[in-house]
């Protein structure tokens, strides 16, 4: 990055959200006055967070996108209220490479792209002319369309030729491998099953050689799981699914998580990074 190098694969790098949207599934519409992100991002830093990934424009199942304009009025405010102020990276959740261009104008160093420069693969020449890291991630359909199926049959082989893809247009336009990191997109048109199959086989995607970032956080799949007289349960009730996946991401050797709940998924990582080094950290 512009500030310098995030090492992975010792300890486990945190990422924490902030969703400055209406409409996200989990935290929607609590972080949308400028005062109060700030204070949320820098509540992370304090909590333990590697880098703070801020999104303008949900992504949540079934939901419509919004244009580029729409989307930096939300953004670039909290973007240059954090500049000089957070000490941590910021990573820029978008699709589009005119958003990734402001933003990484006004502070952001890392573009977070979950279409895997589908929806726009100027995105990745816009990152490359900055020095930007990218992370692809892989989702089958669109928002709108991703969980209405129907879902893929191999679902290991859709992620990895995914990817495969995502890699060869980044790199097509200049991206270094060193800056690319890969994310096999939990709940983004995958069954619910699905997602813990791509958890369990982690390592397949790792034979890819990018550090892998996984996101599992208050997710729907969790929901489900943890159903109770047979309604799924609330995003802010899903906490202990949500540490359970963390941990057995990073035990399958997941480099970055994502994360709502940063002070309590640092404990996890903590600790499961320990069980990996034997204690030594």
């Amino acid at each position: 990055m512009r500030s310098g190098e995030l090492p992975v694969g010792g300890r486990t790098v945190l990422m924490g959200v902030l969703n400055v949207t209406p409409d996200s599934f989990s935290d929607g519409g609590e972080f949308l006055d400028v005062k109060r992100a700030v204070r949320h991002a820098l509540a992370m830093q304090r909590d333990g967070a590697d880098i703070i990934d801020i999104g303008a424009e949900s992504t949540r199942p079934g939901s419509i996108g919004i244009s580029a304009a729409q989307e930096l009025r939300r953004l670039l405010p909290v973007l240059e209220a954090l500049r000089g102020t957070l000490k941590i990276p910021i990573s820029v959740d978008t699709q589009k490479s005119t958003v990734a261009e402001l933003a990484l104008g006004a502070g952001a160093e890392i573009v977070n792209d979950i279409s895997g420069l589908r929806s726009d693969p100027e995105l990745a020449r816009v990152a490359a002319q900055h020095g930007a890291p990218l992370i692809l991630m892989h989702m089958r359909g669109s928002p709108r369309t991703m969980q209405k199926g129907p879902f893929a049959r191999d679902v290991m082989r859709d992620v990895i030729s995914g990817l495969r893809k995502s890699i060869a247009i980044a790199k097509q336009f200049g991206m270094k491998q060193s800056q690319i990191v890969i994310d096999p997109g939990i709940g983004f048109g995958k069954s619910y099953a699905q997602n813990y199959e791509l958890l369990d086989q982690l390592p397949e995607l790792a034979k890819l050689g990018y550090p892998l970032m996984v996101g599992t956080s208050r997710k729907g799949f969790l929901g489900a799981t943890l159903a109770q007289h047979g309604k799924p349960v609330p995003a802010e009730e899903r906490i202990w699914g949500t540490a359970a996946t963390v941990a057995a991401s990073i035990l399958n050797g997941a480099h970055i998580v994502r994360v709502h709940d940063v002070a309590e998924m640092a404990m996890v990582a903590r600790a499961t990074d320990a069980v990996l080094s034997r204690g030594k950290f």
